[in-house]
């Protein structure tokens, strides 16, 4: 098993190692892991190899960067092979409102790391994909993208564009028997649900998500919400007409806006 996951020195992406790694420590497991933070990786690194005894490769690097992750994809495949699994995990989330002009910087942001991001991650594997007539490619979405969430207009934009986004690709790829996994989480315990002051409905821990992912991978979902609950909360948010939509939505609590770096 091979496994490339951007986003992975915390929160989900993080998990998602620690679960590949002890599902499959007995079976041969390469794990290609992407981040930002150096340290975080280096220590994630350790812990994997030390705890499972498998091989891991790291890659500090931003997924706006193109051809840094071309490299890291190319590095991988020449250590490991041509991955069975990569994850584009790696996101951000911040309050935005449009009438600041100093929130324009968060959009674009958001914006490049959520969506472009998608784009960075798969592209420089497609062709060995294509090559191998197998592979798996998998977008971390949310239930934010299912309806725009008020002070949140850059983040439920960029994952109602990761979904929209992930569809066209599934479609493209099945003429070369590489499936497409959509997975929109809810409210998932990390770093980027800890800032956050209000309630959260259905909060999940990070290890429990981790391993309904995997499953939802290995059994070739589609498109997937998890927890289920939100699932259902999903479809009912899809049912509301606009005009009732805005009554309720206008109230909701917001996300505090902070600078994306």
């Amino acid at each position: 098993m091979k496994v490339f996951i951007t986003g992975a020195s915390s929160g989900i992406g993080e998990a998602l190692a620690h679960e590949y790694a002890k599902r499959y420590k007995d079976k041969s497991i390469a794990i290609g892991l992407v981040s930002r933070n150096s340290e975080r990786l280096q220590f994630l690194q350790r812990i994997l190899e030390t705890t499972y005894k498998i091989k891991c490769a790291t890659y500090p690097l931003d997924v706006r960067d193109s051809a840094a992750l071309a490299s890291a994809a190319a590095d991988f495949i020449q250590q490991h092979g041509t991955p069975n699994v990569v994850i584009a995990n790696a996101g951000v989330s911040s309050g935005t409102l449009t009438e600041h002009v100093e929130d324009i910087a968060a959009f674009q942001a958001v914006m490049d790391i959520n969506v472009l991001g998608l784009v960075h991650t798969f592209q420089p594997f497609i062709e060995v994909m294509r090559k191998a007539g197998q592979g798996q490619l998998v977008g971390i979405a949310s239930v934010a993208g299912i309806r725009g969430l008020p002070g949140a207009g850059a983040y439920s934009a960029s994952k109602a564009a990761a979904i929209a986004y992930l569809e066209s690709l599934r479609v493209e790829m099945s003429h070369d028997n590489i499936t497409v996994t959509t997975i929109a989480p809810g409210y998932i315990r990390t770093p980027m649900t800890n800032i956050n002051s209000y309630k959260m409905p259905f909060l999940m821990d990070v290890d429990i998500a981790a391993n309904k992912f995997v499953n939802a991978i290995e059994n070739q979902r589609r498109f997937v919400v998890i927890p289920w609950q939100m699932g259902w909360v999903a479809r009912l948010m899809r049912l509301i007409p606009p005009v009732l939509w805005d009554f309720l939505a206008k109230n909701a609590p917001h996300k505090s806006r902070t600078k994306v770096e």
